[in-house]
């Protein structure tokens, strides 16, 4: 795969795949963790399927792993070293790989590497796109912040529902059941933090 390249279907499988046995889980283990079937986390790790951004949160959080694991860099070891103050680092356009997923929702990381316990992404949801499949909400530890930059998205918290425009922004406990969907015309765009 070239620098900056986005993931495959079947790359991105083989990753959580191997994110999976390096944390020494078995397939119906996880399947079992996610309310899925075997079957159908194997379809996903084979690149047969594609997860929603529902799926995908819901694995790396339960295999304790940052997304950026997904992405193919280094998943860390639960105790996560502190940065270097005086390490610089830079990374040009088309370096840091976007990763497409279910819905055509597409996530990029912001930061030039993994920054231990923050994770800052570009998230871009075509129209009629979903973070989850079958309006499923998600729920995980930390919280979430969100800024739109363009069009609109509706972030659904368990009973309330909030539209967000250009330069609105949301936080709220990841705890909390939640959704994202781009109800609108046009592509939504969106700088989303995770912590943990």
């Amino acid at each position: 795969m070239l620098p900056g390249a986005p993931p495959d279907d079947e790359e991105l499988g083989a990753r959580i795949r191997a994110l999976r046995t390096q944390r020494g889980m078995s397939l119906r283990a996880l399947a079992g963790e996610l309310g899925i079937s075997p079957s159908a986390l194997s379809q996903l790790e084979r690149g047969k399927m594609r997860p929603s951004v529902t799926r995908l949160f819901q694995i790396v959080s339960i295999l304790e792993v940052p997304l950026s694991a997904a992405f193919g860099e280094e998943a860390p070891e639960p105790v996560e070293q502190p940065l270097d103050a005086d390490e610089v680092v830079v990374s040009r356009a088309g370096e840091v790989p976007a990763i497409s997923l279910g819905h055509g929702v597409e996530y990029r990381r912001l930061t030039a590497v993994p920054i231990p316990g923050v994770e800052i992404y570009e998230s871009t949801y075509p129209p009629g796109s979903s973070s989850s499949q079958d309006a499923e909400f998600l729920r995980h530890n930390g919280h979430e912040l969100g800024s739109v930059l363009s069009g609109t998205l509706t972030v659904d918290l368990g009973f309330e529902r909030h539209e967000l425009g250009p330069g609105d922004s949301i936080r709220f406990p990841s705890a909390k059941p939640h959704r994202i969907r781009n109800t609108g015309d046009l592509p939504a765009v969106a700088v989303w933090v995770n912590l943990p």
